[in-house]
């Protein structure tokens, strides 16, 4: 994937997520890095008192690449933190400054939004029953039909290396019961799309969900009973699509591995997993820090780091910051992409 930098963005909004975590700092910490593109105009969204405590700390600390919170853009949101700053008000006051983020996003045309990690249990502590913030934005968009795409630029080849997600945030149980055939043709429709903005003829592979993707039903039957028609069927109406599948999930992204460091390996453009620990096993693990969550489907691009809130490592400065900084490069590469912007 090589998206262009045609300068057509006209702001990155990022909301700053869950302030008792990491979020504050490895924005700032960002920033301030010099792999940022120059002349982007970024917003912030969150507590300006925040942002300076965590500067003015990390300078304690000895930091000095930090960006400054008075030298940049910061839409302020004060929101009173009750009970002492328990968990119940950081989720409160995360969940606010990501719909604040939307809206502005909304209000600006090429913009793109980079969102800060949030803990989901402060949210529903909060009282704000979402199971992450990929279906906060569905909702808000109005759209049905989301994907939570985990892509990473290996430094090695420059190969984009991407995994779909069928299902998201569910327990594990009820991955069997929510696996459609509707449901993985308009994931890989999702797919196609997403593809198609840098190839004319992708190469995607699917995961199967049991082990060995089923052993021809001696190790579970989906694969058998409805998954194999369902690829044939969505194949045949898309014959421009390389597709393979079901693939046993144990040896599927074995081609990533090698495309990550190898420029001369086979290269496929993605892989769709059948639940969120499958895809996100290997992605983290090949990836490590450059692994970038992306929604698409939504009208506009976002992205976000693909960790969590970090609490047992927050305010001690040693938060890596790599993942944030491939977010906002992945959200200017795809913003500045007209093709992309034109499926979404």
């Amino acid at each position: 994937m090589n998206f262009q930098n045609t300068n057509k963005i006209s702001k990155v909004v990022l909301s700053v997520g869950d302030e008792s975590g990491i979020g504050p700092e490895i924005i700032l910490k960002a920033l301030c890095s010099s792999e940022i593109p120059e002349n982007i105009d970024f917003v912030l969204v969150g507590s300006k008192k925040n942002l300076q405590k965590t500067y003015a700390h990390l300078k304690s600390l000895g930091l000095k690449n930090v960006a400054n919170p008075k030298n940049l853009t910061v839409h302020d949101l004060e929101i009173s933190l009750s009970d002492n700053g328990s968990k119940l008000s950081y989720g409160n006051s995360s969940f606010q400054y990501l719909t604040r983020a939307i809206e502005i996003v909304k209000q600006y045309p090429n913009s793109a939004l980079v969102t800060g990690p949030i803990c989901k249990k402060s949210w529903s502590l909060a009282g704000h029953q979402f199971s992450g913030q990929t279906e906060v934005l569905a909702k808000s968009c109005g759209v049905k039909n989301v994907g939570m795409l985990f892509t990473a630029k290996s430094p090695i080849t420059g190969w984009r290396f991407n995994t779909l997600l069928a299902t998201t945030h569910i327990a594990l149980c009820e991955v069997p019961n929510k696996l459609t055939r509707e449901l993985i043709h308009s994931k890989l429709d999702l797919f196609k799309n997403f593809c198609n903005t840098y190839t004319d003829k992708p190469t995607l592979k699917v995961a199967g969900l049991n082990p060995h993707a089923g052993e021809e039903g001696v190790l579970g039957h989906e694969e058998k009973d409805w998954l194999n028609d369902a690829l044939i069927s969505w194949n045949e109406k898309n014959r421009d699509i390389k597709l393979f599948g079901p693939l046993s999930p144990d040896s599927c992204w074995n081609s990533s591995v090698k495309a990550w460091s190898d420029k001369n390996a086979e290269k496929h453009d993605g892989i769709l997993a059948m639940y969120h620990d499958q895809g996100l096993i290997p992605m983290k693990v090949i990836a490590f820090n450059y692994s970038v969550n992306t929604t698409i489907g939504l009208p506009f691009i976002r992205t976000s780091p693909d960790h969590g809130t970090g609490f047992d490592i927050a305010g001690k400065g040693i938060a890596q910051s790599q993942s944030m900084i491939e977010a906002i490069k992945t959200a200017i590469e795809m913003n500045n992409n007209s093709r992309l912007l034109n499926t979404h």
